[in-house]
């Protein structure tokens, strides 16, 4: 399956698990934003991390979202990425 059609089938899905894990905000960028991606690509996703997100929360979270989708996800926090492409990443990126 493309990751953007996962992720238009469990949009909300999405949103309730990236609150479960104590982050907010997610987006998607990348392949999957424009138009661009394959069967067996991966799903970029960005979130911002609330006050006490442990890396534990933020791996835990890419895991389930792996299973939910069925699809590989890159999830990052704005912090890191890399400084020279972060603000063009920030300024394309949609909300899931």
């Amino acid at each position: 399956m493309k990751p953007s059609a996962a992720l238009n089938e469990k949009r909300l899905d999405i949103r309730q698990a990236v609150a479960r894990f104590r982050a907010t905000n997610p987006r998607v960028f990348g392949s999957a934003l424009h138009g661009l991606d394959f069967d067996g690509g991966d799903l970029d996703l960005l979130v911002d991390p609330l006050p006490g997100t442990t890396l534990f929360d933020l791996g835990g979270l890419q895991l389930e979202l792996e299973e939910l989708l069925g699809v590989p996800v890159d999830l990052l926090t704005p912090g890191d990425l890399p400084a020279k492409f972060r603000a063009e990443v920030l300024a394309e990126a949609l909300p899931v």
